[in-house]
């Protein structure tokens, strides 16, 4: 039997570390809780109320369909080739509403709701975005990694650029 106040106490452990890491623009950090084969997923909105369904066939906000996306992601933030990523903004995450199901021994759905608050150098404005978060997460020999990310962006009128370190 999987006890489930402590599969809780280590997914909400996982997401508040991500997203301190990318707070502190701790890249390799951030990119170790992913698996290889993960998934990163913002779907776009079809309309006011229903996201798109298919990455393959219909607009994505972002999407990477393995570690490798994001890994290329993060080169080119630290390389500088992302001019709307230069400079980085500050930013600060809160992950709350975390629940757990789905659980077994190796696996657990992980839904949530997130805030990041955002602060841009070239604008001098700040931004606020939020919406909710399904991660998927299995077990590994290196401890509990994110299989999966599903993000829903509820305020999807975008001033300025998105990234990864925004939501």
């Amino acid at each position: 039997m999987t006890n489930k106040a402590e599969m809780l106490a280590e997914a909400s452990e996982l997401l508040f570390l991500e997203a301190f890491y990318l707070d502190a623009q701790q890249w390799d950090e951030w990119l170790e809780l992913f698996t290889e084969d993960c998934e990163y997923w913002m779907p776009a909105w079809k309309d006011e109320h229903e996201v798109t369904e298919d990455p393959q066939r219909e607009l994505s906000l972002i999407y990477y369909s393995g570690r490798f996306g994001l890994e290329d992601r993060v080169w080119r933030i630290r390389s500088g080739q992302s001019i709307a990523s230069k400079p980085l903004p500050r930013t600060s995450h809160a992950v709350n509403n975390i629940m757990v199901s789905d659980l077994t021994e190796d696996s657990m759905t992980v839904r949530s709701t997130w805030q990041s608050n955002c602060f841009f150098h070239k604008t001098n404005k700040s931004e606020i975005f939020y919406g909710d978060y399904e991660h998927k997460l299995r077990k590994t020999a290196d401890g509990w990694k994110i299989c999966r990310k599903y993000v829903v962006l509820k305020n999807d009128y975008i001033p300025t650029m998105l990234d990864v370190y925004n939501v």
